[in-house]
């Protein structure tokens, strides 16, 4: 009997009959319509629960879920639902979804022909890395008469984890494969100078840069010959992401820490297939989940476990201990991209003698957050003296922040200043710019 039901159409139709018992008082006639009415309620009940409950099998029901989630994105679950009965029957579909979701309304409901199946899904977007545990799929049926339902259970407790974004690598990969990356945001690069490996000589084409004529190979062959380049490649490439306290701030669900996270898979994809070798660490109080540089087939899997669970541990972050690691793990020139997030000046100067020891060896890119809430107040018309005062704080913030860039470029050290949404192309632009103009 656990699995039996009672419909809100049973209560209406008591609350109809007591209704009935009422008018008798005053109409004593209707009284025996009041028993006839009530004893085809309690017949229309035991039969409704007959028809749903004399079949073992008479509904069966499977969720069919991704192999991961992917984290920020939009990640769909789908069930199938086929109806054994002989009749059509009304269902309520109830998936007990993961509690990071925190979604208490979830209802379905679907209506099923006899001997059919339906399909449909569901979309989900989870907003924190780690595991995710669904419980029961469970599916209420009822007939056609609607007085009880029964309840079916299916594939309880399946856990699935949630990676760092890897939904839109592909997307990535066409756009900064093209020969032009104009498409989705990425942006033409120009690129400046000879900075390439030599591949081979051929013979000039209308349209071949005139200062690679070989006039050396002109000379023996008598036909214009060129030089022809090629990207150099296996550069070392190096993330770095800060898990300390500031990169908890949190921008539409997600935490600063994620949008790293998912910015360097998509870069990490878009570095291994440019050939060049990606590795990361992460640092707070002292290094941790070290990928060393390579380009191996299997090494995208390595970044992806490396970063699949970690989470912020609200320190201050060490860059001391970062410094001196770098300096002993990475004795080749790379060229290193920190995530990291500076909010004031004084913030930057008390790091800024560490940056520029790792600038002196490698190239440094600094990667940090415009706060988009304060983008907000910037671009908002005040209309009272509060507003006001909002905007204008609102600027004193945003300046200090142009002056970090000031001050990191003093020194020779880039800076990828972007909104959090935008963090995955902003810092794949950055790549490229850096490999078109062969300064690494």
């Amino acid at each position: 009997m656990k699995n039996l039901y009672i419909n809100t159409r049973f209560f209406f139709s008591l609350i109809g009959v007591g209704i009935v018992y009422v008018l008798a008082f005053f109409f004593p006639v209707l009284m025996w319509v009041a028993h006839i009415l009530l004893l085809l309620c309690f017949l229309a009940v035991m039969v409704d629960y007959l028809l749903l409950f004399n079949q073992k099998n008479a509904l069966l029901a499977q969720r069919i879920l991704p192999e991961k989630l992917s984290n920020g994105d939009e990640n769909f679950v789908k069930i199938d639902i086929k109806n054994n009965y002989s009749f059509k029957i009304s269902t309520k579909i109830i998936d007990e979804i993961p509690f990071q979701f925190q979604k208490r309304d979830f209802l379905i409901t679907k209506t099923i022909d006899p001997d059919k199946n339906t399909y449909f899904q569901y979309s989900l977007v989870p907003k924190e890395r780690g595991e995710y545990s669904f419980g029961n799929l469970n599916v209420y049926a009822s007939s056609p008469l609607g007085f009880v339902a029964r309840r079916f259970s299916f594939q309880k407790d399946a856990m699935l984890p949630a990676y760092p974004s890897f939904v839109h690598l592909r997307k990535y990969e066409l756009m900064a494969l093209q020969s032009e990356f104009m498409l989705g945001g990425i942006k033409k690069i120009r690129k400046l100078g000879h900075t390439m490996e030599f591949e081979q000589i051929k013979e000039y084409v209308p349209g071949d840069d005139i200062r690679t004529i070989n006039w050396k190979a002109t000379s023996k062959t008598n036909r214009l010959m060129v030089n022809q380049f090629q990207d150099e490649k296996s550069q070392r490439i190096f993330i770095l992401i800060d898990k300390g306290r500031t990169m908890k701030m949190p921008f539409n669900g997600l935490s600063l820490l994620d949008y790293s996270i998912n910015a360097a898979m998509a870069l990490s994809h878009i570095i291994l297939k440019k050939g060049d070798r990606a590795g990361m660490m992460t640092f707070s109080k002292k290094t941790e989940n070290k990928v060393a540089a390579e380009n191996k087939s299997g090494q995208l899997k390595k970044i992806s476990e490396a970063l699949y669970n970690i989470k912020t541990d609200f320190f201050e972050s060490d860059f001391n201990r970062l410094y001196q690691d770098v300096k002993y793990s990475l004795n080749q020139r790379s060229l290193i991209l920190l995530f990291t997030n500076f909010e004031t000046l004084d913030g930057l100067n008390r790091q800024l003698k560490y940056l520029r020891g790792i600038a002196k060896n490698h190239m440094l890119v600094v990667i940090f957050f415009k706060n988009s809430e304060l983008q907000t107040l910037i671009h908002k018309n005040p209309e009272s003296m509060q507003e006001i005062y909002d905007e204008v704080i609102a600027e004193k913030f945003e300046f200090e922040k142009k002056l970090i860039i000031q001050e990191l470029r003093k020194y020779g050290i880039y800076t990828v200043y972007t909104l959090p949404e935008n963090l995955n192309i902003d810092v794949i632009n950055k790549y490229l710019e850096i490999k078109a103009r062969g300064i690494l």
